[in-house]
């Protein structure tokens, strides 16, 4: 099940990045914190649930996950990568892995394996010192 991450949940605040100045620091030093209040949003309740015990250091004791983009020069382009991230978090605590079931091997499996022991059982037997009567 897709769990699509609606904008409307979503607040942004343009920041200035890390990093080295100079001349042309206020054009293009351009970050983006998200951030997205667990309780308020629009997901399931099973899902805030996952979300809000899930260990991750993003998420703050108050529910509110903050991601801080700033790879790109770009402010929009910062924007679409922390809702890329945010969307990537949450497709991870919504997949839920498939339980294990043990399992027997096969009769055929077994008489396989007991036949190819008995083999290399066979083998090994003929080794050792040779007699001459």
């Amino acid at each position: 099940m897709n769990h699509q991450v609606d904008e409307a949940d979503v607040v942004f605040t343009a920041i200035r990045a890390q990093g080295a100045g100079g001349q042309n620091v206020n054009k293009v030093s351009n970050a983006v914190h998200l951030r997205f209040d667990i309780r308020a949003s629009r997901l399931s309740d099973e899902l805030k649930n996952r979300l809000l015990h899930w260990p991750d250091q993003r998420i703050s004791k108050d529910g509110v996950i903050i991601i801080k983009a700033q790879s790109s020069r770009s402010l929009e382009a910062n924007r679409y990568e922390a809702l890329q991230r945010l969307q990537a978090l949450i497709d991870q605590v919504a997949h839920r892995p498939k339980a294990r079931r043990a399992t027997k091997p096969s009769w055929g499996s077994q008489q396989t394996r007991m036949d190819k022991k008995n083999q290399r059982g066979a083998i090994k037997s003929q080794r050792g010192k040779v007699r001459i009567d």
